[in-house]
């Protein structure tokens, strides 16, 4: 054979070794009465064996939702509230786990968009330590226990969405046992999923935490305190002049039919961006209170004054029909509420952006609400949602009452 024949060969020798065809060995004996016997033996070779049963299996299963909203309008402000129906989200993702390993994908459509939502990869060292990275929302407060879609008055309250986070690029270390629950967070700036870093022109980068303490947490019986903190640097702009030298703050009305700015500031001179919240969570049997108070500085280059803001809410829960409120681990919050349980919710938010040491008038918004919700069975919840606005004190808007009727029929998977 020539050595491009012999090469190739020798280097399958060994693949050919584990996959040789069962063999035979002969043995002769020969008895002290010179009677001689031969014995021929089949000897198995097994090239691979099977997995051993404890091995870790791929799963994946399938997720997704849908929310269908209707609502009507007082107003004095028609131009911009109008009576309506439409579809604010649907979702289609999958989650996906292999032994400690788990991981999401979900993409959402609304209003004629596509987005990335949740993309994520986890491991969890154990039931009480996991670690996150990937485009999802970190824990600050209690609110960021429930997505968009679970929120029990139907829409976030008010300042949550100004001093809360959206979706971040970044990775979550969370603690979860007995009576305490932490989680720290580095994140890199919003616009970092959107635009490369040449585009960004430097990246912004931040840290979170959340520190709760729980000394009963029990189906029924719940007494929980936290804080959460966060530092961040100034944000992204399309303008070069102001690129990472500005903050941004804004919050639309809680409606999805109507997408209107409530209250909004642009903070420019920026520097970095310090803000923390405190929350507390009881409960008993199928009652339960939700509140969370946030407080906000952007410290500013230029010898110009710190802008500050701050907003509060309130939720009082009650579940008319259904068991007790349970408890969710991970989340550091309640979970949802059994199927055919029926639940009513009365809320109320204060938030300010308005500065007077600053000059600037970013508005104020008093809300109050009322909703019920009936949890068809699980996977479907119908919310019914009456809820009243104020908004006054913003720089160039004009002060705004809203009174709202809306409903929400979901279907979550």
């Amino acid at each position: 054979m020539t050595p491009k024949i012999i090469l190739p060969l020798l280097a399958l020798a060994p693949l050919a070794a584990l996959a040789e065809p069962d063999m035979t060995r002969t043995t002769t004996t020969t008895t002290a009465d010179g009677v001689t016997t031969t014995v021929t033996e089949t000897i198995t070779t097994t090239a691979v064996t099977d997995a051993p049963d404890n091995a870790p299996k791929l799963k994946i299963t399938p997720r997704g939702r849908i929310l269908m909203d209707g609502g009507v309008f007082i107003t004095n402000d028609r131009d911009q509230f109008k009576d309506g129906v439409d579809v604010p989200d649907v979702r289609v993702g999958v989650n996906a786990s292999y032994g400690n390993w788990k991981a999401t994908i979900d993409i959402g459509y609304a209003f004629g968009k596509v987005g990335l939502k949740d993309i994520f990869v986890e491991y969890d060292f154990n039931k009480h330590n996991l670690l996150r990275f990937g485009y999802f929302v970190h824990q600050f407060g209690l609110q960021a226990a429930t997505s968009s879609s679970m929120k029990v008055s139907m829409e976030e309250p008010t300042s949550n969405e100004v001093f809360g986070y959206p979706r971040l690029l970044g990775v979550m270390y969370v603690h979860d046992k007995g009576d305490f629950l932490a989680t720290v967070s580095a994140h890199a700036e919003s616009a970092a999923m959107k635009l490369t870093a040449g585009e960004l022109g430097e990246t912004g980068y931040g840290g979170i935490t959340r520190l709760v303490w729980r000394p009963q947490h029990s189906t029924g019986n719940v007494a929980q305190v936290g804080f959460s903190a966060a530092f961040s640097g100034a944000q992204y702009s399309s303008d070069p002049a102001l690129n990472h030298h500005v903050y941004d703050l804004n919050a639309n009305f809680p409606t999805r039919i109507n997408q209107v700015s409530a209250v909004g500031a642009d903070i420019n001179d920026a520097r970095n961006m310090f803000k923390f919240t405190p929350e507390l969570l009881l409960c008993r049997d199928q009652v339960a209170l939700e509140s969370q108070y946030y407080w906000l500085q952007v410290s500013r280059k230029n010898h110009a004054p710190a802008y500050r803001a701050y907003g509060a809410y309130g939720l009082l829960r009650w579940l008319a029909i259904g068991g007790n409120y349970a408890y969710s681990h991970a989340d550091g919050g309640l979970a949802t509420p059994a199927p055919k349980s029926l639940e009513f919710v009365l809320g109320y938010n204060y938030t300010c952006l308005s500065s007077n040491r600053t000059g600037i008038y970013g508005g104020r918004v008093n809300d109050v609400s009322l909703t019920a919700n009936w949890y068809i069975n699980k996977y479907m919840i119908w919310r019914l949602r009456a809820g009243y606005t104020h908004r006054f004190d913003r720089s160039g808007a004009p002060d705004v009452n809203l009174g709202a009727i809306q409903t929400r029929f979901q279907i979550i998977f």
